[in-house]
C-alpha cells in the first residue's frame, strides 16, 4: 500500500476511540449528549439573539448580561463534544442535526420584550437542567464518572443562570 492509499484508508475509517464503558452504555450516553449539546447550541443561539435585540431603561445591564450567559453556554459546547469523543462516541456534524435534535424551541419573533427575553431564557435553562439530571442519572448508572462530575458543574452553571435572570427581572414590567 502506498503511503497515499493508506492516508485514505485511515481517513474513511470509523471512528474507534477506545472507551472502559460498555458499548450500549456509549450509544445511550452519546445519544443523550448530543441532544443535550443540540439544546446548548439552541440556547446559546438564542440568548445570543436576545442580546442583540435587546431594549429598554435595562438595555445596558441586560445586554451584558446575557453576553456572559452566552460565552458560559458556548463554552460548555466544546466540553460537551469532547466528552463524548473521549468515551468513543460520535458527535453533532451540522446544524441540520442539530436542528433534529434540539428540545429547546427557537424565537423568531420580530420583538420581544425584555421580561419576556429573560423569563423565556429562564424558562429554557430549567428545561436544561431537567435534561442534564436525566443524563446524570444515565452516566452514573453506567459507571461514566467523569461525565456525572462535568454535568454537576454544569447544572450549578446552568442554577447560577437561572437565578440571574429570575432576579433580573425581579419586579420589571
Amino acid at each position: 500500500m502506498t503511503k497515499t492509499t493508506e492516508l485514505i484508508a485511515r481517513q474513511k475509517a470509523p471512528l474507534a476511540t477506545p472507551s472502559d464503558i460498555e458499548h450500549q452504555a456509549v450509544l445511550e450516553i452519546t445519544a443523550a449528549l448530543n441532544s443535550l449539546l443540540a439544546d446548548l447550541f439552541a440556547i446559546y443561539l438564542k440568548t445570543k439573539n436576545f442580546h442583540w435585540h435587546m431594549s429598554g431603561p435595562h438595555f445596558h445591564d441586560y445586554h451584558l448580561l446575557l453576553d456572559d450567559h452566552g460565552e458560559q453556554i458556548f463554552a460548555m459546547t466544546d466540553d460537551v463534544a469532547e466528552r463524548v469523543r473521549k468515551i468513543g462516541g460520535a458527535t453533532i456534524r451540522s446544524i441540520g442535526q442539530i436542528s433534529r435534535l434540539q428540545r429547546i424551541a427557537d424565537n423568531d419573533a420580530e420583538y420581544v420584550t425584555p421580561v419576556e427575553m429573560l423569563g423565556e431564557l429562564r424558562e429554557d435553562e430549567m428545561a436544561l437542567v431537567r435534561s442534564m439530571r436525566a443524563v446524570h442519572a444515565l452516566c452514573d448508572d453506567a459507571g461514566d464518572v467523569a461525565t456525572v462530575s462535568l454535568l454537576e458543574n454544569w447544572i450549578d452553571q446552568s442554577q447560577r443562570r437561572i437565578w440571574f435572570l429570575f432576579e433580573s427581572s425581579r419586579g420589571v414590567r
